[in-house]
């Protein structure tokens, strides 16, 4: 069986070469559209559950990573403490819930990629796209966070195994 991690690797190397060109169009693959034609930009970051933020920076900076920008978001009876770490342009997030799901995230056997997200340029043109064409939306509209200078608007899409792909628009 494959491990969570080795999926996620390679997954984030198909969409890399995907979305780069590199791989020409089967003819024999059926008449299925592209979606997000000209609206996916690349990849925005892998996001990954740590049970003690500041160690996990630490970690990251070590390797050569530097943080670009932090925060908490105080989310229903439960905050978020997130840093997101720059290495050349590939952005980590690293993000510790305040209470709760420490134990869940530090007993996983699968790996601790959560999801890797996509950069867009019309976040609601991508929704109502990929909600047209029957995709698994996590949410029932594109969710803002106030990350970076004027905020993100993200959602998530389910792929076939349950894996969590974000679609997000940094607010410029």
């Amino acid at each position: 069986m494959m491990s969570s991690f080795k999926f996620w690797a390679i997954a984030v190397c198909l969409v890399l070469v995907v979305i780069s060109g590199g791989v020409a169009a089967d003819p024999s693959a059926g008449p299925e559209k592209v979606l997000l034609a000209g609206n996916l930009t690349g990849p925005q970051h892998l996001g990954i559950p740590v049970t003690d933020l500041t160690k996990s920076r630490t970690f990251y900076e070590r390797l050569g990573f530097r943080e670009v920008m932090s925060t908490e978001l105080p989310e229903g009876k439960e905050s978020v403490k997130v840093a997101m770490m720059d290495l050349h342009g590939f952005i980590v997030e690293l993000y510790q819930p305040v209470k709760g799901d420490q134990p869940g995230i530090r007993s996983r056997k699968d790996g601790h990629i959560d999801h890797v997200a996509l950069n867009v340029r019309d976040i609601g043109k991508a929704f109502r796209e990929l909600k047209a064409a029957g995709l698994t939306i996590a949410e029932k509209e594109p969710v803002f966070l106030p990350f970076w200078e004027k905020g993100i608007k993200y959602f998530n899409v389910l792929g076939p195994d349950g894996e969590r792909v974000e679609f997000s628009e940094r607010l410029r």
